[in-house]
């Protein structure tokens, strides 16, 4: 991104990752169009330090997980894209989690996205490429995040996993029963099966599935239901992060990817 940074595109994509590491990504992208240090970003510079805190006035943070990606939203941004930025460096628009973008506050940001203005640019945060518009993905320039890797990870989320693929394919198999045991899903256990399933929706989306439920995806879902998804995904998460039973959240995971394989 150093590199990058010395010919910004009008529109960057940073897909891959998860959600933190995305939003982190984005941040460090507008510190180091905005950072007045000769190897920017330092990190230390009171640009950096507001960056970091969402209060840079050339920063403007929407995210998708807050619901902020509305069209209304989209138009505020629009009406300042004709204006210089406030400071010397360049005013630097995050869009977290962009898969939420409503289809009227997509079509609206197109145009900007093209023509954005002098000293203006766009970043676009989302798991995949491939659960946004294509125009949206045509008009920028695509970094990818590798996956976070995990320390735990074995033979039982394998089987969780593939329980999961055969249960989406048949409404059958030993998910419910695993499920339905007391204390067999704790909230670690919950999130990496999450964590898998966002993986194999990504190497569908991709055309390489190595998983059993990647070749699912692959097989069954189109592109809308590659984006439908990857919002149930991001609900499921959302369920956990509130502090919802983990074996509900994942019970319910099954059935919703079970009725969208079944469409």
């Amino acid at each position: 991104m150093h590199t990058l940074g010395r010919a910004a595109p009008k529109s960057l994509l940073l897909e891959g990752g998860n959600p933190v590491q995305r939003l982190a990504l984005g941040r460090f992208w507008a510190a180091r169009l905005n950072c007045p240090d000769s190897h920017p970003p330092c990190g230390q510079c009171r640009t950096c330090m507001q960056i970091e805190d969402d209060v840079f006035r050339d920063l403007i943070l929407l995210n998708g997980a807050e619901g902020s990606l509305v069209i209304d939203e989209i138009r505020a941004v629009r009406a300042l894209m004709n204006e210089p930025p406030a400071g010397p460096g360049m005013r630097v628009v995050v869009l977290a989690e962009a898969q939420f973008l409503t289809d009227k506050a997509a079509n609206a940001l197109l145009k900007s996205l093209e023509e954005p203005g002098p000293g203006n640019v766009f970043a676009l945060l989302a798991p995949s490429r491939e659960i946004l518009l294509p125009t949206l993905v045509s008009r920028s320039f695509v970094l990818t995040l590798s996956w976070p890797t995990t320390s735990t990870a074995d033979a039982e989320r394998d089987q969780w996993s593939a329980a999961l693929a055969r249960f989406i394919q048949t409404g059958q198999g030993a998910w419910l029963e695993q499920t339905g045991k007391k204390g067999a899903v704790d909230a670690a256990l919950g999130y990496g099966i999450i964590q898998d399933a966002q993986r194999a929706l990504l190497q569908a989306g991709y055309g390489n599935p190595i998983t059993e439920l990647a070749r699912v995806f692959a097989q069954r879902l189109d592109v809308v239901s590659i984006r439908q998804a990857s919002v149930i995904l991001e609900n499921a998460t959302k369920s956990l992060d509130a502090g919802a039973n983990p074996a509900v959240v994942v019970e319910w995971l099954g059935f919703r990817l079970w009725g969208l394989v079944q469409k």
